[in-house]
């Protein structure tokens, strides 16, 4: 475990490195000693820092939710990070790579909370009763980390690896889609490059929305009404350039795009 200071000097340097667009070296490479408890600390650093600054967090996401992800972190658990106001993207504005270090896309089923969860009893059943609706939704991911040469703590400490996101205007209630059999399909300047489907995210995604509001109940924090969750992407995520525009369709939920410039 690390001390204190060095848990702040770690928060600053990935603060520094996201605000200059200048990756650092991966943590766990100058600290090995580094473990989980120290990486969400310096994540919560981080986002106590911004929202002091005016930014306000309105939902989380999971990471590290398939199977393939965990095998190759060499964990048998999710991940999170915070979703923050500012870091939203939209369907109808271009978004600058040149605001972004590595940035990739994810193809998620986004979660819009109606009710507060509850947090180290939340249930599955729990999860389905507080969400008002289904989106289609494009996660924005990023690391300030060189060349994506993360392992866990890395990516933990650096927000999950979060950058933004945008929800389409589908919206669809738990009681008329089963959220375990949505396809989804990627395509990029026409052609797709990704197909997927919801249940690749740990079997159903309400079971990691369920493992986040027990997980984050841990550390101090509720998910609440409003909130948008991210539940883990259906595919691999796919590297974003200037000039490529991407829509994600649903079966039975729509759409949402993305495009960069």
């Amino acid at each position: 475990m690390l001390a204190a200071q060095t848990r702040a000097e770690l928060a600053a340097d990935l603060a520094e490195a996201e605000r200059s667009r200048v990756a650092i070296d991966p943590l766990t490479a100058g600290h090995p000693g580094i473990d989980v408890v120290d990486a969400y600390e310096i994540q919560l650093i981080n986002i106590r820092q911004r929202v002091a600054e005016g930014a306000r967090v309105i939902g989380h996401k999971v990471g590290l939710s398939s199977a393939a992800m965990q095998q190759m972190m060499g964990v048998d658990e999710p991940d999170y990070g915070h979703l923050l106001d500012d870091m939203a993207v939209f369907e109808n504005i271009p978004v600058p790579v040149a605001n972004y270090l590595y940035p990739r896309v994810e193809v998620e089923v986004g979660f819009i909370l109606a009710d507060d969860l509850p947090g180290a009893n939340c249930t599955e059943d729990d999860v389905l009763a507080a969400t008002a609706a289904f989106a289609p939704s494009i996660e924005l991911i990023d690391t300030r980390i060189k060349n994506w040469q993360i392992k866990l703590c890395d990516t933990i400490a650096d927000n999950a690896s979060s950058a933004g996101w945008v929800l389409g205007t589908g919206r669809v209630s738990p009681k008329d889609i089963d959220i375990t059999a949505i396809d989804a399909v990627l395509r990029c300047n026409g052609e797709v490059i990704a197909e997927g489907r919801s249940d690749a995210v740990l079997g159903n995604p309400v079971t990691a929305v369920a493992w986040l509001a027990r997980k984050v109940d841990s550390f101090g924090v509720r998910l609440r009404a409003g909130d948008v969750v991210l539940p883990g992407a259906c595919m691999r995520a796919i590297d974003a350039r200037p000039g490529d525009e991407f829509v994600a369709d649903f079966t039975g939920l729509g759409s949402v795009r993305l495009s960069f410039e």
